[in-house]
Parts: structure tokens; C-alpha cells; sequence
């Protein structure tokens, strides 16, 4: 649509309804699990990756099923939508390679809301010249800025966003609540919370 509209150019087209489509969601903290609540909204069958489900209710995740990382391979050929927002550790780091993606379906879409370091930025490079993958929506990158010469910045299939997801006008205000929360915690000898 965009660049339709860049060049007053006026063509009907059709999208595609989320509606029973799987979604696949590498790293269920708090966001992820909104992710899963609002795919749930759409009817999309939805999948969550969390590094501990040991006593977990996938319902209360919102999710359908729940496996560890270790299972990843055996979800990704159903994973029509995948979303990573995985911190970057030992064990995810390019979880998402050449291998990885050839696993997904034919169409599907990646969004990394997570850490760049998850993904071999080559391997997805090639999937989408190719069209194995529909597109994806990257918010994070390996090499932040995104290098003025990478091949993501002019792929019609990639939106770039400058790792802004988490940025809003009242980002300021919610770390201090956070931090002021936090502190009580401390403070009162009890766990705190959102802990990295």
C-alpha cells in the first residue's frame, strides 16, 4: 500500500484473514503472552516457546500448545506467523538459521520484536530473495544502526523499524513506575519483578 500510495497508483487488492492461522511465539514474558492474547482475538491457533513449562498452564499463557526451545524444530513447519521476543543468551543465539527457516511453510512471516543475535541475518536474507518467506517485520538487528549498505533496507517484503517497538511517549514514566515498584520489592525482602 505504501508504494501504491507513493505513486498515486490505485489498484484493489486482497489480504488474508488471521483467522486459523498458526502463530508461533519464541519467549512468553509479559509481552509475548499480549501477543498470544491478541492473536487468541483473531482465532489464530497459537503456539508459545518458554524456556521453563514445568508446571505451566498453557490457557493461562494464552496459548494452544507449550514445548521448550527445544522442540522448536518440530513446530516451525506449522509456524505460518513467527514471532521472536527471546532474549539474546547462549542458547539463542541464531536459533533462527539456514535450517530453521527452510522448516517453516512456504509464505510464512517472521517478526523479531526480540534480539537480532536470534536470527542469522544471511540465512533470512536468502529466504526472502527467494520467497520462501512472505516478509517480515524486524525491529532488531545484529548490527545496530542497521548498516546504510544492508540488503533489509530496500526489500519491498521487510518493514525496518530502528528497534523502537518497546518506545512510546510514556516509556519514561513506566521504567520509573517500574523502578519505584522494584524498589518497594527490594527493599521489603521480596522477588522482583521483570528481572533479566
Amino acid at each position: 500500500m505504501l508504494q501504491d500510495q507513493k505513486k498515486r497508483h490505485w489498484e484493489r487488492y486482497a489480504g488474508t484473514d488471521l483467522s486459523d492461522k498458526t502463530l508461533v511465539i519464541v519467549g512468553l514474558g509479559k509481552v509475548g503472552q499480549e501477543v498470544a492474547r491478541l492473536a487468541r482475538q483473531f482465532r489464530m491457533k497459537t503456539i508459545g516457546i518458554k524456556r521453563s513449562i514445568e508446571k505451566v498452564d498453557a490457557n493461562e499463557l494464552y496459548v494452544d500448545e507449550l514445548y521448550t526451545p527445544d522442540a522448536l524444530d518440530s513446530v516451525l513447519p506449522v509456524a505460518e506467523y513467527l514471532v521472536l521476543i527471546a532474549p539474546h543468551t547462549h542458547e539463542s543465539e541464531n536459533m533462527l538459521g539456514e535450517k530453521e527457516l527452510a522448516l517453516m511453510p512456504e509464505g510464512a512471516v517472521l517478526i523479531n520484536i526480540g534480539r537480532g543475535a536470534l536470527v542469522d541475518e544471511t540465512a533470512l536474507i536468502d529466504a526472502l530473495q527467494r520467497g520462501h518467506l512472505l516478509g517480515a517485520g524486524l525491529d532488531v538487528f545484529k548490527t545496530e544502526p542497521l548498516p546504510q549498505d544492508s540488503p533489509f533496507w530496500d526489500m519491498p517484503n521487510v518493514i525496518v523499524s530502528p528497534h523502537s517497538a518497546s518506545t512510546t511517549d510514556n516509556e519514561n514514566k513506566l521504567i520509573t513506575a517500574l523502578f519505584c515498584q522494584n524498589l518497594k520489592l527490594f527493599l521489603a525482602r521480596k522477588p522482583l519483578i521483570n528481572v533479566i
